[in-house]
C-alpha cells in the first residue's frame, strides 16, 4: 500500500513545483532579504552563484549547507538579496537583473511595503510598477527591486501559493548603449546581450485555434486597425522592425494575464523575443491590432500549455474579445 501512494505523492510534488515556477517573491524581513530557489538537475553552488550573482560559498553558509556536499534535486535554497547582487536604485532595468516581487496582503500601503524593504524610494516602486497613485489590490505583485544575475530556474518557496502568472506591469529604463538611437521614457530592448533568436522550430506557428469555431485569418485585402492609443509602442515597433534584422511573425493561440496598467497601456509575455522587444499583435476575426512590450518569458505552468503569448488584461476591449483564450497573429523584430 505504501509503495502504490509513493509515486501518486511524487507526482503531485512536482506538479506542486512547476506550477509555482513563476515570478521572484521576495521572503524574509528588512536586513535579512532573500528568494527561494528549487534546485534542478544538474545544478551546483557555482550555477546558482552565476544565476544570482553571489559566491557559491556564501549561498552555502546562508543555508549552513556543506559546499563539497554538493545540491540535492529538488532542494529549496535560500538566496540571500545583499548590497552585492540587490539593487533599489531608481536606474535599474539593465539585461543583468531581475525584478523581485512582493505579494500586496489585504489592506497594505504603498508606504508599508517601502518600509519593509529596506525604505526603498516610493518614487521607484511606482517608476518600476507604472504605478500613479499609491492604491495596490490584493494578491497583486509589486516590484521592490532587481536581484543581479538571470535567476533563470527561480521559484517561490515551498510555503507559498502560486500566483496568478502575471506579475504588476513594469517599465524600466534600459542603458543607453542597448538603445539604437536616443528615446526618452521608452526602452527599445531591455536585454543587450540577446542577438540571435530562439530557434524558429521552437515556435508553435502551425498551432491550430483555440476553438473549433474560429476562423481563418482575415484577408490581405482588410488591414488590420491599430487601436493603441500609446502612439509611442507603436513608434518603437517601427523603429525596432526597421533595423534590417528582418521580421518574425506567429499565429496561435493567447491568453491574458491581470496587470493595473491604465488604457492605452499593453505588456506581453513571451518566450522568445527579448524584454523589451515591442509586439504587434492582431485579432484576424476583426484586423483589430495592439502594440504591446514584452515583460518576461511566459510562465512553464500546464494552464499556458501551447500559448504563443499573454497579453495584459486591458487589450481585451481594444482587440475587440473577451474569450479566455483567443486566435492571434503576432509579428515583431527578431
Amino acid at each position: 500500500m505504501v509503495k502504490s501512494i509513493m509515486p501518486v505523492l511524487a507526482f503531485v510534488l512536482s506538479a506542486a513545483t512547476v506550477q509555482a515556477q513563476d515570478t521572484l517573491e521576495v521572503q524574509g524581513t528588512t536586513p535579512d532579504l532573500y528568494v527561494t530557489h528549487a534546485v534542478k538537475k544538474g545544478e551546483t553552488f557555482y550555477s546558482l552563484g552565476r544565476a544570482y550573482g553571489l559566491p557559491p560559498k556564501e549561498i552555502a553558509a546562508k543555508n549552513n549547507l556543506a559546499f563539497d556536499q554538493g545540491l540535492q534535486l529538488g532542494q529549496h535554497v535560500r538566496i540571500p538579496l545583499t548590497g552585492a547582487n540587490f539593487s533599489q536604485a531608481g536606474d535599474v532595468g539593465a539585461p543583468s537583473y531581475r525584478p523581485v516581487y512582493h505579494r500586496v496582503a489585504e489592506k497594505e500601503t504603498l508606504y508599508r511595503i517601502s518600509v519593509n524593504y529596506n525604505k526603498v524610494a516610493l518614487d521607484n516602486v511606482r517608476h518600476w510598477n507604472n504605478l500613479n497613485g499609491d492604491g495596490l489590490k490584493k494578491d497583486s505583485y509589486v516590484i521592490v527591486g532587481w536581484v543581479k544575475g538571470n535567476g533563470s530556474s527561480a521559484v517561490l518557496a515551498a510555503n507559498t501559493p502560486a500566483p496568478a502568472p502575471a506579475p504588476v506591469v513594469k517599465q524600466t529604463p534600459a542603458p543607453v548603449s542597448a538603445q539604437p538611437a536616443p528615446k526618452p521614457q521608452e526602452t527599445v530592448k531591455q536585454d543587450s546581450n540577446v542577438s540571435t533568436p530562439a530557434p524558429v522550430a521552437s515556435k508553435p506557428v502551425t498551432t491550430p485555434p483555440p476553438t473549433p469555431t474560429a476562423p481563418a485569418p482575415a484577408p490581405s485585402s482588410t488591414p488590420p486597425v491599430t487601436v493603441a492609443s500609446d502612439a509611442s509602442f507603436e513608434q518603437l515597433y517601427q523603429q525596432q522592425v526597421g533595423n534590417g534584422k528582418g521580421v518574425t511573425t506567429e499565429k496561435g493561440p493567447g491568453s491574458w494575464f491581470k496587470s493595473n496598467a491604465g488604457p492605452g497601456k499593453y505588456y506581453a509575455l513571451h518566450n522568445t523575443a527579448a524584454r523589451g522587444t515591442i509586439i504587434k499583435v492582431t485579432n484576424p476575426l476583426n484586423g483589430r491590432a495592439i502594440y504591446a512590450k514584452v515583460l518576461d518569458a511566459i510562465p512553464q505552468l500546464k494552464t499556458n500549455a501551447n500559448l504563443i503569448l499573454k497579453l495584459s488584461d486591458a487589450a481585451m476591449s481594444a482587440l475587440g474579445t473577451n474569450e479566455t483564450k483567443f486566435y492571434c497573429e503576432l509579428s515583431y523584430d527578431d
